[in-house]
């Protein structure tokens, strides 16, 4: 994936506070064609997550949210996680359009990703469909994939979306995105 510096503003979108977005290629999507506030589809894929060296869901039931600047998050059915292997755990978040996020710990044997998952169990008029699933952190796990590729993690830490080869940013999160 093309490095950016995320800093640097278009000079020609005088008063614009959000870079500009990477040329698209055949069969790639601009996370500035996403839409605010954001959009749930299904994806017709396969989303693998490992921690500790253990497949701990291999799904085809995959939902995506696309927002505006954000890779796709992907939400699986709580229920296709290997039993034991999603605990709750403290804390909450809130989503101007998701509404209030709840959070659980991942865990393998002797290791706990913590708060590595989370899950909407109320979910705001529009976003019904998430009631039930839970999305990952791709960052505090072993690895997660999509399709078979390999998942590189949103920057930041603080959002969750999934950056894979046919999507393109830049994305936020990273430095100096914070006004986008």
């Amino acid at each position: 994936m093309a490095e950016i510096d995320v800093d640097v503003l278009d000079p020609r979108a005088a008063g614009r506070r959000h870079p500009t977005p990477l040329p698209t290629a055949a069969g790639q999507e601009s996370v500035w064609d996403y839409p605010r506030p954001p959009h749930v589809e299904t994806a017709d894929v396969r989303v693998t997550i490992t921690l500790e060296g253990a497949t701990i869901v291999d799904t085809r039931d995959v939902l995506r949210v696309l927002e505006t600047s954000h890779p796709p998050v992907y939400y699986l059915p709580i229920e296709d996680f290997v039993p034991g292997t999603v605990v709750p755990t403290h804390g909450s978040s809130f989503c101007e359009f998701k509404g209030v996020a709840r959070y659980y710990d991942l865990l393998v044997g002797p290791r706990t990703a913590a708060r590595a998952a989370w899950e909407y169990p109320s979910p705001a008029p529009g976003f019904e469909v998430l009631a039930g699933r839970i999305a990952v952190y791709a960052g505090l796990v072993d690895g997660c994939t999509v399709d078979g590729e390999p998942v590189v993690p949103q920057p930041g830490g603080f959002y969750g979306g999934w950056i894979t080869s046919n999507v393109v940013g830049p994305f936020k999160g990273g430095a100096g995105s914070s006004g986008w």
